[in-house]
């Protein structure tokens, strides 16, 4: 009997030869290096596939996705990502993008202990505390709980500006900029949640400027007399 993972190295099989056909090339190109200019921080969610909904191809975007797109920085997983994405893969976008109908938003507006899960929805929790007052103006549920998928992305962006490697390559380079979008699975748009990157660095420096350091302002002043 035919399992359903055989369908997988079936579908592979079909995928391999349909990209030798537009170019004979395309594994050997592929296999060479990687140079993406974006990083993209999403969801796990089954219904969510960054490339295909970006219309990128293999090698143009850089992936990390865990449940509801969360940048704690004590999480190693999502801080080594971007550490080697802004440092060694040198990308000039960092996407945050979650998604209407987030089923990890959802779990931290319930008020129940859900295990495992605890520290980690308490990232989106955080996020419903700093933002109460505006969330629980909302009174019709379903747009209360839209509304904490945007601050979640926007609070997630904030994260991201404030690691270390992240303000000191934009100060050398002006890369990467950061931004929140969400994807509207019922509609198949993403939108642009328009973070001001700027706003928000120049915001958050007074406490959290990473960037006076020597080899990063030495660096700096070589990149200026090039």
């Amino acid at each position: 009997m035919k399992k359903p993972i055989d369908s997988i190295f079936e579908n592979n099989k079909k995928w391999v030869e349909s990209q030798i056909k537009d170019s004979s090339d395309f594994f050997k190109n592929l296999s060479l290096t990687q140079t993406p200019e974006f990083l993209y921080i999403g969801c796990s969610d089954s219904r969510v596939s960054a490339e295909e909904m970006m219309g990128m191809k293999p090698g143009e975007l850089f992936v990390h996705r865990n449940i509801a797109n969360v940048v704690n920085t004590l999480d190693m997983s999502a801080t080594a990502v971007i550490q080697y994405a802004v440092e060694h893969l040198q990308v000039k976008h960092i996407i945050v993008c979650g998604h209407y109908g987030c089923g990890g938003i959802k779990a931290a507006m319930t008020p129940e202990d859900l295990g495992l899960l605890n520290p980690w929805l308490r990232t989106i929790r955080d996020v419903y505390r700093l933002h109460q007052a505006e969330l629980d103006s909302i009174e019709d549920e379903q747009k209360r709980y839209d509304r904490l998928v945007e601050l979640n992305v926007q609070e997630q962006c904030i994260n991201v500006i404030k690691m270390a490697c992240v303000q000191e390559e934009y100060l050398v380079d002006e890369y990467p900029i950061v931004h929140g979008w969400v994807f509207d699975m019922k509609t198949g748009k993403i939108i642009d949640l328009e973070i001001d990157f700027e706003k928000i660095l120049k915001d958050i420096q007074k406490i959290y400027n990473l960037t006076n350091s020597n080899w990063v302002m030495s660096k700096k002043n070589n990149k200026n007399m090039q």
